[in-house]
């Protein structure tokens, strides 16, 4: 047993000794790395080139017959390129002028006394709450049927703000509002949380144990189903939940509620049968806010990117790796399938931070050569 344990302390003195080396190798490569920045730096060469970091691991890894050492170079020689750029990316500080091509920062959204706000839905429904939540109740606002009329609005110059939401802290993502940001030249430039307290309406009079059928929005009847289950009333999905309760006020039938706010229960005169019947107490809806102009406050605090990647080993770790060495927090990250295209994916990532911090355009700067389909969708 004790040789067996000396042998075993040999063996890590040795691996200890190679270690040292390949550190000692390691910082010579990053000195050479340096100096081909510069160099690209001259000649304005790109620091990125997939081509050339493909014939290395081919170069690499040839003529070595064990599986296990081939996948291993491969991994550590694709970190160690990245590394690399990274290193290349801090070194160079190239100007963005994507960034300044494409944003402006200014002091605060301007506002005007004609300024005018459009959201999804009708008064009473979430979102009109979070646009008067941001905006004050006495703005210009109006609400459309369906969310892609506003963008078509901002872009049609009918309205200067939408609103749109995004993401609820129970039910995810609200589907089909990030392909509209890509679809539409619209930019974020603020967000608004509202607390979701679903409410049970009803017509008056109405009692709780003769509803029959209950009209909502697909996610308001899915952050009710436990309630809903208990209650066991046919549960019909429309557009919001406003016009659930809208609808159950016209049609004035006992045997009907809605689920929505009690904003909703006072606008369309509505009994309030139930309080509280979503199950998460500290349900949140985010809310983005939308604009025509391509802009940022100089207080923003958290950036909206979009972009694709291949189905390869790495590829999204080496994306995400930009904001690491650039101690960036990532705030949320979704992936989406993109269509006609198996196996490949759109990512939407939010990021702390400022485009006019340093270490954000270096890290967007490395994201958007490395990955496609790159765009920036808002700072605010």
């Amino acid at each position: 047993m004790d040789k067996i344990k000396k042998d075993i302390n040999q063996i890590r003195e040795d691996i200890k000794e190679v270690d040292y080396k390949i550190a000692e190798l390691f910082e010579k490569r990053m000195k050479y790395t340096a100096e081909l920045a510069e160099a690209k730096k001259e000649i304005g060469a790109p620091i990125y080139d997939k081509n050339r970091e493909d014939e290395k691991l081919a170069d690499i890894t040839k003529n070595r017959s064990n599986p296990f050492i081939v996948k291993g170079l491969e991994e550590i020689f694709i970190q160690m390129m990245s590394i690399s750029r990274k290193y290349q990316y801090h070194l160079v500080h190239q100007r963005d002028r994507y960034i300044e091509n494409y944003f402006t920062e200014v002091p605060e959204l301007v506002m005007f006394p004609d300024t005018r706000v459009v959201y999804a839905g009708v008064p009473g429904s979430f979102t009109c709450m979070a646009s008067e939540k941001f905006f004050g109740r006495d703005i210009d606002h109006y609400g459309v049927a369906q969310f892609k009329e506003v963008a078509l609005a901002l872009n049609n110059g009918d309205a200067d703000y939408g609103v749109l939401p995004i993401e609820n802290s129970s039910a995810g993502d609200v589907a089909g509002v990030y392909n509209i940001l890509l679809e539409n030249d619209v930019c974020i430039v603020g967000e608004v949380f509202v607390k979701v307290d679903h409410c049970l309406l009803g017509c008056p009079g109405s009692k709780i144990e003769e509803i029959k059928t209950v009209y909502s929005h697909p996610q308001g009847l899915m952050q009710c189903a436990p309630y809903l289950e208990k209650l066991g009333a046919e549960q019909k999905s429309v557009e919001n939940t406003a016009i659930a309760a809208e609808m159950v006020a016209k049609r004035n039938n006992p045997q009907e509620a809605a689920i929505a706010s009690r904003r909703a229960a006072e606008l369309y005169g509505l009994d309030i049968l139930a309080e509280s019947i979503n199950f998460d107490a500290s349900n949140e809806t985010r809310f983005v806010i939308l604009s025509k102009k391509r802009q940022y406050t100089k207080d923003a605090s958290k950036i909206s990117i979009s972009f694709a990647v291949l189905h390869e080993s790495g590829t999204l770790y080496n994306i995400l790796s930009h904001f690491i060495y650039n101690d960036l927090n990532l705030s949320h990250i979704e992936s989406v399938p993109l269509p006609d295209r198996q196996w490949e994916y759109r990512f939407y990532v939010d990021i702390s931070g400022n485009l006019h911090d340093p270490e954000v355009r270096n890290a967007l700067q490395g994201v958007r050569a490395e990955a496609a389909n790159f765009r920036i969708l808002g700072n605010y």
